[in-house]
């Protein structure tokens, strides 16, 4: 990743009296509250509206369907990123110190990376789920089941989990350059280097499941333009009823294509400029000062606080469920059998 190479305007330290300790770039104290400010409502965000999420669709049974499952388990992704990686990237890019120890940044490094492509995996078979729901109404229930949801869900938790504990705890993110990565993790300072070969990795892992999602959602909406064509031509009474059901069926698996593909453009939009950051920096020496890095860092953890903004905007279930919770009629028993959509 990117370092800083410029030097501070003041000689503080991040420990004072600790032999090796990095120096302190302070704000001005008015910069400094907006910084915790937008950075801790993006936190709380995340943290509030996904856990809004997986109650909404693990406790209303008319919710549970394979895609809402996906759903939860996205919403539980951000979650993390909101409750687990925020807080403690919030106090380092503000203060420009690490004050959790060594240990932690390593294990706070993996739960950035493994969430944020969790992340992108859960949306990745979202778009699969989208594409057989639209391209094939009628017989996706037996095809995308619960099953198949639960498979989608474990291997965007297990691959994402695995690679990053392999990456960075074996240390291969950074063999050859130790050098670079002594000079600049030096006390109080969590920044692991990523050299070329894992960088490309990087962008390998971000762009197949990009471009995946990308095809995948362009023909959906090719499909649905047909479907609405082949529909107006239908001559026969039969074919009109049975044209008027699938016209219904897909309008529906539109509609959620559509909230969904917005999701995704949003997680896109989000997390390209760091990785784009990610790779050029590799190649090119590690050029980006480090306050731009922290600026693309803190984009792509919004994209976690940006989901449930975008469910309430498209999704009256979400809504829905939202009033019955802040109404207290979760914790009656009949609960379960309310109905969070009209």
């Amino acid at each position: 990743m990117s370092s800083n190479w410029s030097l501070p305007a003041a000689g503080q330290l991040c420990y004072d009296n600790v032999n090796g300790s990095c120096v302190k770039m302070p704000y001005s104290p008015a910069p400094r509250v907006l910084l915790y400010t937008v950075f801790g409502f993006g936190a709380v965000l995340a943290i509030f509206g996904n856990l809004l999420v997986m109650i909404s669709i693990l406790h209303f049974r008319q919710l549970h369907s394979p895609t809402n499952f996906l759903i939860a388990s996205l919403a539980g992704a951000d979650f993390l990123v909101g409750a687990t990686v925020m807080p403690f990237s919030m106090v380092r890019s503000v203060e420009s110190c690490w004050y959790f120890g060594r240990s932690f940044c390593t294990l706070h490094t993996c739960c950035d990376v493994a969430f944020c492509y969790s992340s992108l995996f859960h949306l990745c078979f979202i778009s699969i789920d989208r594409y057989i729901a639209v391209t094939d109404p009628l017989v996706y229930p037996t095809k995308f089941t619960m099953s198949v949801s639960g498979i989608c869900i474990g291997i965007s938790w297990i691959l994402p989990l695995v690679y990053s504990g392999a990456v960075f705890y074996t240390g291969a993110h950074d063999d050859g350059l130790e050098d670079l990565s002594s000079a600049i993790n030096c006390v109080g300072g969590c920044q692991p280097v990523i050299n070329q070969l894992w960088s490309l990795t990087y962008f390998l892992l971000f762009f197949t499941p990009t471009s995946t999602m990308i095809v995948l959602y362009s023909n959906i909406f090719l499909v649905a333009k047909q479907q609405a064509k082949k529909i107006e031509n239908s001559s026969s009474q039969a074919q009109l009823i049975s044209g008027a059901y699938k016209v219904r069926v897909a309008k529906r698996e539109r509609k959620a294509a559509k909230t969904l593909g917005i999701t995704v453009v949003a997680f896109l939009v989000s997390w390209l400029p760091y990785i784009i950051d990610l790779l050029v920096d590799s190649f090119w020496g590690f050029i980006t000062p480090s306050y731009v890095y922290e600026i693309f860092c803190w984009f792509g953890y919004y994209s976690s606080a940006l989901n449930p903004l975008i469910y309430a905007l498209f999704y009256p279930w979400f809504r829905r469920a939202i009033k019955l919770i802040i109404t207290g009629q979760l914790l009656k028993d009949s609960s379960l059998t309310i109905k969070s959509s009209s």
